[in-house]
């Protein structure tokens, strides 16, 4: 792909922005980023990039900035319906994402691993396995490094795993994974979509480009997921946690048992240090990319049995007068709740925050049998407590260390509080970030 002399236009300067426009600078082209955000705003992004010929458009997007471009690369949080963007789409400028521009560029066999819950665990932990068996891996895409980085740096690398988000996918055409992961499916970013299904289909674009050489590793036991994977090209390789099965990877009697082309491998669960039936289904999806690749199931599990929880999924906090005390901060939907909530029984719940426009309708048979008390904050509450609050004792906390002492005083010895919202935290918060260190510091000074 020659960039050279080419006008290029990046659009949204968050750091995925500051990585592509550094690299398509150093690849010649001329290069004009275009925000909406103030020059006071960016300034640190800016600073990132001093030294570097750029043209700047900010506070602002003019149509004939897009227009005159011969290529427009947008970043993750720019949305599809922007006027601008259908201004150059209508004038035949290609547009493309950042994973699709540095896909254009990786030689390396690339994982790609999405889902509405677990994509960083299994990403993590999928990156661990290729570096344990000896592989140069980089692991980046939708966490930590930006692919276009990879490229950027030049150096030699022999596989690369990649979180890919569902915006990452809105803007892809030749992006090619020879193993994509598709974890689960529930109502997630409907505050950026127009309809479930339409996050779903920018979801499912992940596999738009495997052909029969590829595979395509599907939640057997995820009834959408499962639904849409009989369309797909790739070989479909299931991961399930319920049922056994003749080719993929599953789980029965404490033993996780690996099934491809006649051969198996065991790997038995009590070693394993992460916890949560949603882990098991991580580890599954992760053991499958990297066995596929050819991994060594050795060295594979080791791997696997040493690997701990990442920060802020479902992480213990401590034990206070016999109650356990969760955080799970990064659980940001329903479908991330439903799984904290069936690895846990007789829970105090801490839930509410940003509404992201989902039903919590999902949550009715796990809050009925497993919730002992609801505490509800934020702007979330009212619908909360509407859908939710009838099904078991339900309190309100005007802030989130209200809801601890709250939780504190009314959970019994044996019981778990769990801090795992269904929202997003910017009505009271940075980011799920600093809610997590919020909770953490509300339980310690119990």
């Amino acid at each position: 792909m020659n960039l050279r002399d080419k006008n290029i236009l990046v659009v949204g300067l968050a750091r995925t922005g500051v990585s592509v426009a550094r690299f398509l600078a150093g690849r010649g082209a001329l290069v004009t980023v275009t925000d909406m955000k103030s020059e006071a705003a960016l300034a640190d992004h800016m600073a990132a990039l001093a030294g570097i010929p750029i043209k700047w458009e900010l506070g602002r997007h003019s149509d004939a900035t897009f227009t005159g471009s011969d290529l427009v690369v947008v970043s993750p949080g720019v949305p599809m319906d922007l006027p601008q963007l259908e201004s150059a789409r209508q004038a035949g400028i290609e547009i493309i994402s950042e994973i699709e521009l540095a896909s254009r560029f990786i030689t390396a066999p690339l994982v790609a691993i999405t889902g509405t819950n677990g994509k960083t665990t299994t990403t993590t932990l999928a990156g661990e396995i290729f570096k344990a068996n000896g592989y140069r891996t980089f692991v980046g895409g939708n966490i930590g490094n930006p692919l276009i980085e990879l490229i950027e740096s030049g150096e030699p690398i022999d596989q690369v795993v990649a979180e890919i988000s569902s915006f990452q996918l809105e803007w892809i055409t030749s992006f090619h994974p020879q193993v994509a992961a598709l974890l689960n499916l529930s109502e997630d970013h409907l505050d950026r979509y127009a309809s479930f299904q339409e996050y779903i289909d920018a979801k499912l674009r992940i596999f738009e480009n495997q052909t029969q050489e590829d595979f395509a590793v599907i939640n057997r036991d995820d009834t959408l997921v499962w639904k849409y994977a009989q369309n797909l090209k790739a070989q479909l390789f299931p991961f399930s946690r319920k049922q056994e099965l003749d080719e993929g990877i599953f789980h029965t009697d404490d033993v996780i048992c690996f099934r491809h082309n006649g051969h198996e491998e065991y790997f038995p669960t009590a070693a394993i240090r992460l916890e949560g039936v949603h882990n098991l289904e991580n580890i599954m999806a992760a053991l499958a990319c990297a066995l596929l690749l050819g991994c060594r199931a050795d060295e594979t599990f080791e791997t696997v049995q040493s690997f701990e929880a990442l920060h802020h999924r479902m992480e213990f906090v401590r034990q206070v007068r016999g109650v356990n005390y969760y955080e799970d901060s990064k659980a940001t939907n329903v479908g991330s709740v439903e799984k904290a909530l069936e690895s846990f029984d007789n829970i105090t719940l801490i839930a509410g925050g940003k509404d992201k426009g989902g039903s919590y309708a999902p949550l009715e048979q796990l809050v009925r049998e497993r919730v002992r008390h609801l505490v509800l904050i934020g702007e979330a509450a009212d619908r909360m407590a509407a859908e939710l609050g009838q099904l078991t004792d339900t309190h309100r906390a005007a802030s989130l260390e209200e809801a601890v002492k709250m939780a504190a005083a009314i959970t019994k010895q044996g019981g778990t509080v769990l801090m795992s919202p269904a929202c997003s935290s910017f009505d009271m918060f940075r980011d799920y970030e600093e809610r997590a260190q919020r909770f953490i510091a509300a339980v310690k000074a119990l």
